[in-house]
């Protein structure tokens, strides 16, 4: 890329760490990316499950040979844990390593027709080129999983990643470079969304935009995908329960709580970020999980001490602050954590803050906060809790901690969210299953395993006579 501004990398656990230096892309980048995938899609929609196997196979294996080399890097520009960054690589590899098993599985249907002597083709296409939109809090997994069924199916693929997490996405465009795909087939540009975001909503060339981010920017995509019958798919957060029954087995809860809400510094859309506890457990509840928040290790992402990393940038950081002293005005309890936090280096560290005493409609139970912060209601019993756990716009992910079947049962069924835990933490999935919610969380056909077709596909019906 020559055009654009050049940009400073900077470790959010040392911000006197520059990991690199980016060039941020203009209009005539994100243009010419735009036209090489619109004249290398007819190519690659054609060509066979062979080389579009052995192109995510390739993927698959670098990534997992380097996972601890991206991993670190992963960890250094957006400040997941050492061991959360290398996971996350791995599973990219995973990602990847799956769709080029479905690569080879391709399927369709002949059925015969109503009509004497004709028969019935259905067979799956890919859409064309495809825009793919990506955030900055897993800046390596979202890209595998948009990126690898969009190749699998044969579509080609302009990618803007965050500005946040450059080094990651160069990583992996650095990777598909050498993997065999044709030039033009995958694209990369980095750049300020309102610039190469926007000329990626004005290009008529894009069949489909795959998007992941805030609520505002998911709704322009969508607005500006109607007026272009494009195919859109959104993914835009969550304000995720995790309902505590009298019943549930007490560390088990508090841990479950833990991860949910901190791990990865609540820095996930499916966070745990509203728990929902019933009378007779509360105050033993609150109390355990009080002295577990207050012993989780902040500190940089590399330190092997480190149990929660920093925030990813300042600005995060100031809403992360306005949202506790929000909460605090509102009148919750904050009873552990929501402080800015010294470290032995410069960095964006906040120890997790816990809320008790909170009522429903407080804005820290509304909104979507995307750190550290937790708050807990309290709930009468379950059909109480049930209905505090729908009362959001937002369904991505929910979760209930009991040892009642029926409650679990009941809970998975009425719950208003595309994924349900059952004593298990509402952020992590796997990487071969759909991934998605309902309401105001998500829009179109689901993410990952073999449900990504129906995004990355359209559906096409032949009719055959002999003659």
């Amino acid at each position: 890329m020559t055009g654009g501004q050049s940009v400073p990398n900077v470790n959010p656990s040392d911000t006197s760490d520059v990991i690199d230096q980016y060039r941020s892309g203009g209009r005539p980048e994100i243009e010419a990316a735009i036209e090489a995938a619109d004249a290398a899609f007819h190519h690659w929609a054609r060509s066979g499950p062979q080389i579009r196997h052995d192109v995510l196979k390739f993927v698959s294996d670098e990534l997992l040979e380097r996972r601890e080399e991206i991993g670190t890097l992963l960890s250094r520009e957006e400040g997941k844990i050492l061991s959360d960054g290398i996971a996350e690589t791995v599973r990219a590899a995973q990602i990847f390593g799956f769709f080029a098993g479905e690569a080879l599985r391709l399927t369709g249907d002949i059925i015969p027709s109503v009509r004497d002597g004709v028969s019935v083709e259905i067979t799956r296409e890919p859409i064309g080129p495809v825009g793919i939109i990506a955030p900055w809090n897993f800046p390596i997994a979202i890209p595998a999983w948009k990126i690898a069924p969009a190749l699998c199916y044969g579509n080609t693929v302009v990618f803007k990643p965050a500005e946040l997490v450059p080094g990651c996405a160069w990583a992996l465009a650095e990777i598909l470079s050498r993997s065999g795909l044709p030039k033009g087939v995958f694209n990369l540009v980095m750049g300020k969304g309102s610039v190469v975001g926007q000329a990626m909503l004005d290009a008529p060339e894009l069949k489909g935009i795959s998007f992941t981010g805030s609520q505002a920017t998911g709704q322009r995509v969508a607005e500006a995908s109607v007026r272009r019958q494009r195919k859109f798919q959104l993914e835009m957060g969550g304000k995720n329960p995790l309902v505590v029954l009298d019943d549930a087995d007490l560390e088990r809860a508090t841990d479950v709580a833990l991860d949910g809400a901190f791990y990865a510094t609540g820095q996930r859309c499916t966070a745990s970020s509203r728990l929902i506890v019933t009378e007779g457990i509360h105050n033993r509840f609150v109390e355990r999980l009080t002295e577990k928040v207050r012993s989780l290790k902040v500190g940089p992402a590399l330190a092997p001490t480190t149990q929660m990393g920093p925030v990813v940038d300042e600005t995060q950081l100031e809403t992360d602050l306005t949202y506790i002293e929000i909460g605090r005005s509102e009148g919750a309890n904050l009873r552990a954590g929501g402080e800015r936090v010294r470290a032995e280096t410069e960095g964006y560290f906040l120890s997790p803050a816990l809320f008790t005493d909170t009522e429903p409609g407080m804005r820290i139970n509304r909104e979507e906060i995307f750190g550290p912060v937790a708050s807990v209601l309290r709930a009468r019993d379950y059909d109480h809790a049930l209905d505090l756990a729908n009362d959001t716009e937002f369904g991505l992910s929910a979760g209930i901690c009991t040892s009642s079947l029926k409650h679990a049962t009941d809970f998975r069924r009425a719950a208003q969210a595309g994924m349900v835990m059952v004593n298990l933490p509402t952020a992590g999935v796997d990487y071969h299953v759909p991934f998605g919610g309902t309401k105001a969380s998500s829009y179109g056909q689901r993410e990952q395993g073999v449900y990504a077709r129906e995004f990355f596909t359209t559906v096409k019906t032949g009719y055959i006579h002999p003659g």
